[in-house]
């Protein structure tokens, strides 16, 4: 079996740290470099739910998409959560990794894993990486279906093909408007509607959209000029990536003659729990209720 240090060596050549946003905080978080790695789960979120997962499945090492530090801390007392994380973690031999915006910017990256699992094809980053000569790399991707598709069916695909969560998907648009052209960002992506609005694409499928953002973006120019919009909940933008990831791994573990065993957490780490639709005002239609599919 390989070592920690050989398997994180392997994840920052699939991910280099270099390439995260200055504010991120990816890499090891725990570990023993000298420890051997046979079994890895790979999961969105370092929560309590995913480690207690990964010690029941005698993980050596959880590899996860959000950092638990992301501010910072002074203390990994085991009082709070995510003191707790890091002291079961360690008390069960297993090392914490995460590949964040680095993987983000990746290609194939974070929206390529979200692309594709809506059954888009990719035509190129929505945000090239300007330091990638082959143009792949960078935020969000530029995609095409392979034909157009009411808005209101289209967000009925993604809301089939992603995880179900409870806030489901919800569009912003006219549902008869046809999307043929869509961006994708994994995550949270309002700040992206620039770029967006110049790719000239019919809709934007993203997370975490704000109130402001949303109704500036559609407003934009008038009700056809900007994208339509589809917002999913951030936790399923980004549960793609986790198979992709594995999928690598398992080709640099066979690659390597590591024989490591990788698996996918399926724990739903959102944390909205209850969805409860809103009924219409008196003499309104109906709102089109769109939720999410289990895999």
């Amino acid at each position: 079996m390989p070592a920690l240090s050989d398997v994180i060596a392997a994840l920052d050549e699939l991910w280099p740290p270099e390439r995260a946003e200055q504010w991120d905080a990816v890499g090891t978080v725990c570990g023993d470099p000298g420890a051997e790695v046979g079994r890895v789960l790979i999961a969105v979120d370092p929560v309590r739910e995913t480690a207690d997962e990964a010690v029941e499945l005698g993980a050596d090492l959880l590899l996860t998409h959000h950092p638990l530090y992301l501010r910072g801390t002074t203390t990994v007392f085991a009082g709070g959560f995510k003191g707790r994380v890091v002291h079961d973690l360690i008390r069960a031999g297993a090392a914490l990794h995460v590949a964040h915006t680095n993987a983000d910017r990746a290609d194939p990256g974070v929206s390529d894993a979200l692309a594709r699992a809506l059954g888009l094809r990719i035509t190129g980053p929505l945000v090239p990486d300007s330091t990638d000569p082959a143009g792949r790399r960078g935020l969000g991707r530029i995609c095409e279906l392979d034909a157009p598709e009411p808005l209101a069916r289209f967000a009925e695909r993604v809301a089939a093909r992603l995880p179900a969560t409870a806030q489901g998907v919800r569009a912003a648009g006219d549902p008869d408007r046809p999307v043929r052209t869509v961006a994708v960002c994994g995550g949270s992506g309002d700040s992206l509607f620039d770029q967006v609005r110049a790719a000239g694409v019919d809709a934007y499928v993203t997370a975490d959209l704000r109130h402001h953002p949303a109704s500036e973006a559609v407003q934009h120019g008038g009700p056809h000029a900007g994208p339509a919009l589809v917002d999913a909940a951030h936790w399923a933008t980004e549960w793609p990536w986790c198979e992709q990831a594995a999928a690598q791994l398992e080709a640099v573990s066979e690659r390597h003659g590591w024989g490591l065993r990788v698996h996918v957490s399926r724990t739903v780490t959102d944390p909205w729990t209850v969805h409860a639709a809103s009924a219409p005002a008196q003499g309104a239609a109906p709102a089109t209720t769109i939720t999410g599919a289990p895999n």
